[in-house]
């Protein structure tokens, strides 16, 4: 699993793991049923402390992405194709909230937004 971490980012080291190992869940790179190295071992690995690894892990067991099973490990959930597009959803609207929030700090309003996504979408087609 690849895991990077930048210790200069002001996303708590913790959230940084979490998003990755997300995103490698919902773009299909980590399968269902995958087990993670345990949460000593990823700590271990990134060179953090098992209490942040132990963390995103469980975040990411309340949100259904991964399933912990006491004495075998912590494994990628079975989600269907819905609840992937769900998820990634919930993630677009995060995403889309801190830029509503910045623009509107910077006086932009809806409609440079608007224009702005247009042609990004207009540039993908060509």
């Amino acid at each position: 699993m690849n895991i990077l971490i930048s210790v200069v980012s002001q996303i708590p080291i913790y959230e940084q793991i979490k998003n990755q190992i997300r995103e490698q869940v919902l773009s299909g790179v980590l399968m269902p049923d995958t087990q993670l190295p345990s949460i000593r071992a990823m700590a271990r690995e990134l060179k953090v402390g098992v209490i942040t690894t132990k963390r995103a892990y469980e975040d990411l067991c309340e949100e259904g992405i991964l399933v912990s099973q006491p004495g075998k490990g912590v494994f990628v959930a079975r989600l269907d194709h819905d609840c992937i597009r769900r998820k990634h959803l919930e993630l677009i609207k995060e995403q889309l909230s801190d830029i509503k929030s910045y623009a509107d700090s910077v006086n932009i309003g809806k409609e440079d937004i608007d224009r702005i996504l247009s042609e990004l979408y207009s540039q993908q087609d060509t």
